[in-house]
């Protein structure tokens, strides 16, 4: 119902939105003016088309071949001077290396930008290539060439049933399988499409209506930047769009002769995966190219490595990608000692009882308030009411999310009469806040997602246990300071102050952790609910997605939380791991040469994509005008009702003959709304996180109607992104498909794509949500000014508000939200970016030490740090005993020179003496290694492949593993520079995964600063520099001591052994300790993918060929046509 304020409202609100379109009409908007700068690029391809469009078949083929040679060759004199330059870096002293390898990083950027002028000058032909390979398709059931060895490469593949070889032509068919559906083409680009691949070419995200084809629009900017051979990539959300879009796009790049894989068709570390990157267009989940670049920088030979530079990459869905995905980091982990010594499981019974204490406490604050507030309205009694209020604000301090508590509050006056009392109580920076909570045993904030125990909930557990200083942490500052005092005072020694000082820190560690641990727990029964935020199944915790509802297999919650939710709901508490290797999405995509994106719904975060990524957002105009009717959300003030008015209008749309898709936030939901639906008797499919394996079959029919009935389709907002949900006629007829939205998410673009499942390419629909005063963003922004509107105009149950302001309103608590995760998102990422400058400087020292182009130069720059660091931190004696320790060297300066020579030129005197110590040791290396290693190739050269070759430090002997040929053609050159990679290799990672476990433990340790008045960030980012300086210095002490000392016992012929082949990713053994740690290799060669958890039935050798419906061999209980002799046939 709308009363005349409604009317009133309505016109301010065309008011304002007639003075929008005028000044929108007089200065254009960005999309105008995006594509008035796009449109001459455009005309350009129109222009090229017909001209394409007139060759023939083989003479289109050659059209790409002569473009292809055209970018490649744009850059080829950079190329050919950055190889000149490679072959000199060997005769070339290192102290001079330096300067070519700063040129060749010059020529690399300038040979980029020659390859991007090129593209832009062939684009137009290009896009017109796609376009009409896409038309030949459409309409020709086969498309004949003149087959080329790639063809024939293609035909041979199975897996390929697009192409088949006849004589010496080549038929391509226009239907083929792909994602396990066999689909026939018949789509061509609309010129709209056009301007979205000009802007993914250009690098930006391309935000594109449900419908608009994203898909085929990639094909434009991938098929052009492939034409430079340096690799394209195009990440998508799963592993069942990857290879369904490889496979669906794939035969109108390989017509072309490009060639196409997909890395999540192969295992990790496979040959095939190796492959599937050195393809011109490579798909996949942005996991596992995360996981790809991680498992790379845990390398230890070269062969290893699977990636290649990153080039160019197109994100589809990019705002899940990178926004939602963001802030989670891809991590390779480990088990580490004691890592299952938690307090999770001891302390979760006594944080059981509390949370039982307080939410009867909550209980019976809710009855009184309930009490007081109803007498003293009526008794007219404003103390008595206060008195209510002030219990209803310490009932809703204490459990926010209690059900009876969130009703009462959608009441008359209820919620606006709490708000009062909480603005009294925060007044002059919450002075009387203390007052208020004093009787809760721990305060709950839904807003700042934070549980904090009460003075009176810290006295409860020192009851329970019998000791008041448990869960209480120290004041280690004062303490400290004290110590010191009494260490000035004399009263303590060195040796008693550093032992006091120990178990101080010791102490504050330990009840740091229980602290620690009880908060998460608190956490996990006040903040987290089951079928909520995370689903149990199979014994184990596993979180649902906020934003699809699906469920996130492999995703822990980090810090604690996910041991606490599994203590809560009684399922066995995972151990505590080690992280060997780690990085965000965020700056695993910042890598690359150029990333573009596309999506439905970026513009509302278009300022979080240009601060991080500098991705400037374009909106493509649609094909056909969006006819979908948007109404206005519909509010009622209790859940109840805004349930039963769903239920009504579902029921009405059904039998209008419209199917109905309704849009929930949670797993709870979608299943209280179909035991409604039963009750009613309406069939219904129902899609949320336990049933996400159905999906593709429930959108199949998410479109049509029976018997004149619509289908009912429940489903969380974002579910089917990717899919388009299909019209019959006779739905079309009857108004199209109607969007229910049951809540408001936080986030604008949830819902947006919820409203855009309706009305693609032009079809009818129309979309409404429905609000509650108890839903969740209402609470925590809204809810107030319009819970005082409705009480001001007295609503009956059941009746709803519905006006453009109301909606407004709900959009710019949306935009409040927005901002406030996006700050987060920015504070946890500026924790990664530490990490980040980090990483990039140790992988890029890995990377040297692993191609070996670069390691000579490295080393010199070690030598020479160790040099300046010994002579300027030491007196002579200190630099006599450093030498000797680090440098394995007799001191080569007097006590005179040291106090009166300038120190630039003593360290560069001293850095000269050591770079000949280190010469000398290594051809010394060389001499006794090589005679052995010639009079075994020439005697047994064809036994041997690779050999181990001893070398010692005098501590430990290392086993180097090389290729005898190699230093047998180069007298042992090999040999040395070998042990130098495996050094280097070692320590970077023994070093590195050390400085990543001190760098999660302080960042669990400095959350703690805040109780100091100190920012937890700062702390960590100073502390974090003192870790980094520490662990170079240690790297550089161990690599300096180790290859100073290295030198070969004494080899004899007989005593030579073969080394393991080079393919087993072995590093190098050591007699004394074994260096490899078998859990980083287990770890780095892990199936990330998706589908890594099926089956892998046992491999089989059968004498006779089974026949097609005979039991297959391997034991599975399937056909052999339908298992291992699927493509043999």
């Amino acid at each position: 119902m709308c009363t005349s304020a409604h009317h009133e409202r309505k016109e301010i609100s065309n008011k304002t939105m007639n003075i929008n379109k005028f000044l929108k009409s007089l200065f254009g908007d960005k999309s105008t003016r995006d594509m008035k700068h796009i449109q001459p690029l455009v005309e350009k391809v129109k222009a090229e088309y017909p001209n394409i469009k007139a060759l023939s078949n083989d003479e289109l083929r050659a059209k790409t071949k002569e473009i292809q040679a055209y970018v490649q060759n744009a850059a080829k004199a950079e190329k050919e001077q950055i190889a000149q330059l490679k072959s000199t870096i060997e005769d070339t002293p290192l102290d001079q290396r330096e300067a070519i390898f700063t040129q060749i990083d010059k020529l690399e950027n300038q040979a980029l930008d020659k390859y991007e002028d090129a593209l832009n000058e062939v684009m137009p032909v290009a896009f017109s290539i796609v376009k009409d390979t896409a038309r030949r398709f459409a309409e020709n059931e086969e498309t004949i060439v003149t087959a080329t060895d790639f063809d024939r490469q293609l035909a041979a593949d199975p897996n390929k049933d697009f192409v088949s070889i006849e004589g010496d032509k080549a038929y391509y068919h226009n239907h083929w399988t792909a994602g396990g559906n066999d689909l026939k083409w018949e789509m061509i680009h609309y010129d709209v499409q056009l301007f979205g691949g000009e802007v993914l070419h250009q690098g930006k995200i391309a935000e594109m209506a449900t419908g608009e084809g994203k898909t085929l629009v990639a094909t434009l900017p991938v098929f052009l930047n492939a034409l430079t051979g340096n690799g394209v990539h195009v990440v998508t959300v799963n592993d069942y769009l990857a290879k369904r879009d490889s496979e669906w796009m794939g035969p109108l790049y390989e017509f072309n002769g490009l060639s196409v894989d997909c890395i999540d068709k192969h295992r990790p570390n496979s040959e095939e995966r190796r492959r599937a990157y050195q393809a011109d267009i490579t798909f996949g989940t942005n996991n596992e190219f995360g996981f790809d670049y991680l498992r790379d920088n845990m390398a230890t030979n070269p062969s290893d490595l699977v990636q290649r530079q990153h080039n160019y990459a197109i994100v589809d869905e990019v705002d899940s990608v990178l926004i939602d995905d963001a802030r989670t980091p891809l991590i390779i982990s480990g088990p580490i000692p004691k890592g299952d010594d938690q307090m999770f499981e001891e302390y979760q019974p006594l944080v059981e009882r509390l949370y039982q204490v307080q939410r009867k406490q909550a209980t019976e604050l809710l009855a009184e308030a309930k009490q007081k507030i109803t007498k003293g309205k009526e008794a007219n009694d404003q103390k008595l009411t206060d008195e209510g209020f002030l219990a209803l604000y310490r009932s809703f301090k204490a459990l926010p999310k209690n059900k009876p508590l969130i009703k009462y509050l959608s009441e008359d006056g209820i919620k606006s009469g709490m708000l009062k009392t909480e603005e009294y109580y925060m007044a002059n920076n919450n002075r009387e806040m203390p007052k208020a909570v004093a009787p809760l045993y721990f305060v709950v904030d839904e807003k700042l997602n934070s549980a904090d125990l009460t003075d009176k909930g810290t006295e409860w557990l020192a009851r329970q246990v019998d000791d008041k200083d448990l869960f209480v942490l120290p004041d280690i500052t004062s303490e400290l300071s004290a110590l010191a005092k009494e260490k000035e005072d004399k009263k303590l020694d060195e040796q008693q102050y550093v032992d006091r000082k120990d178990e101080l820190l010791s102490h504050y560690a330990v009840q740091s952790e229980r602290v620690h641990t009880l908060q998460q727990l608190l956490k996990a029964y006040t903040m987290f609910n089951v079928n909520d935020e995370y689903v149990v199944l199979d014994g184990e915790v596993k979180i649902v997605d906020e934003q699809t509802g699906r469920i996130m297999e492999g995703r822990r919650w980090s810090d604690g939380l996910h041991q606490a939710i599994e203590a809560k709901e009684h399922v066995k508490v995972e151990a505590a791991t080690q992280t060997f290797a780690t990085i965000t999405l965020q700056n695993y995509f910042r890598m690359y040469h150029k990333l573009a994106g596309m999506t439905g719904t970026a513009s509302t975060e278009a300022g979080e994509f240009w601060d991080i990524y500098k991705l400037d957002v374009v909106e493509i105009p649609t094909n056909r005008p969006v006819i979908r009717n948007d109404m206005n959300d519909r509010v009622y003030k209790t859940a109840r009702e805004k349930y039963k008015a769903v239920i009504d209008e579902i029921i009405a749309m059904r039998n209008a003959g419209r199917p109905t898709l309704v849009g929930t936030t949670s797993v709870e939901i979608s299943e209280l709304l179909s035991k409604m639906l039963d009750m009613q008797k309406i069939p219904h499919q129902v899609l949320n996180a336990k049933l996400h394996q159905k999906e593709a079959d429930i959108v199949a029919k998410a479109g049509q109607s029976v018997d004149g009935k619509g289908a009912v389709t429940i489903a969380t907002n974002m579910a089917g992104r990717g899919t388009d949900i299909k019209l019959s006629p006779e739905v079309k007829a009857a108004g199209g498909l109607a969007i229910i939205g049951t809540e408001r998410h936080e986030s604008r673009r949830v819902d947006r794509q919820l409203r855009g499942r309706a009305g693609r390419q032009g079809d009818p629909g129309s979309s409404v949500f429905y609000v509650s005063l108890e839903d969740k963003l209402m609470r925590l922004f809204a809810a107030d000014r319009i819970a005082k509107v409705m009480d001001r105009m007295k609503f009956a149950e059941g009746e709803r508000l519905e006006s453009p302001l109301i909606s407004h309103s709900i959009e710019r608590a949306q935009k409040k939200v927005e901002e406030n995760n996006f700050g987060i998102r920015k504070r946890l990422l500026e924790y990664d970016d530490v990490m980040n400058k980090q990483r990039t400087v140790i992988y890029e020292k890995r990377r040297h030490a692993l191609m070996g182009e670069r390691i000579g130069m490295d080393i010199a720059n070690v030598i020479w740090d160790r040099v300046v660091n010994i002579i300027t931190k030491n007196d002579y004696v200190g630099c006599q005993e450093a030498f000797v320790k680090v440098l394995a060297m007799e001191c080569p300066t007097s006590a005179d020179d040291l106090a009166n020579k300038n120190t630039d030129e003593l360290c560069e005197s001293t850095y000269q003496t050591a770079m000949e110590a280190f010469q000398r040791k290594t051809e010394r290396i060389q001499a006794v290694a090589y005679p052995v290693i010639k009079d075994v190739f020439e005697r047994q050269g064809a036994l041997y492949e690779r050999i181990m070759v001893p070398i010692t430090d005098g501590k430990r002997v290392y086993n180097i593993a090389c290729n005898l040929k190699d230093a047998y053609e180069s007298e042992g050159k090999t040999v040395v520079k070998e042990f130098e990679k495996q050094i280097l290799l070692h320590i970077i990672d023994d070093n590195w995964k050390e400085n990543l476990r001190q760098l999660d433990e302080l960042k669990h340790s400095v959350q703690n600063a805040s109780y100091e008045q100190k920012d937890p960030l700062l702390v960590f980012k100073l502390e974090s520099v003192k870790l980094w300086d520490a662990m170079i210095d240690e790297l550089n002490n161990r690599t300096a001591s180790i290859l100073m000392r290295g030198q070969i016992p004494e080899m004899r012929q007989e005593e030579v052994k073969e080394a393991a082949p080079e393919e087993h990713s072995q590093r190098y053994t050591e007699q004394k300790e074994e260096l490899v740690d078998q859990n980083q290799r287990a770890a780095a060669q892990h199936d990330t993918r998706e589908t890594a958890q099926e089956t892998n039935h046992v491999p089989y050798r059968a004498e006779k060929m089974p026949r097609p419906n005979d039991p297959c061999p391997c034991g599975s209980g399937k056909k052999f046509k339908n298992c291992h002799g699927r493509n043999l046939r």
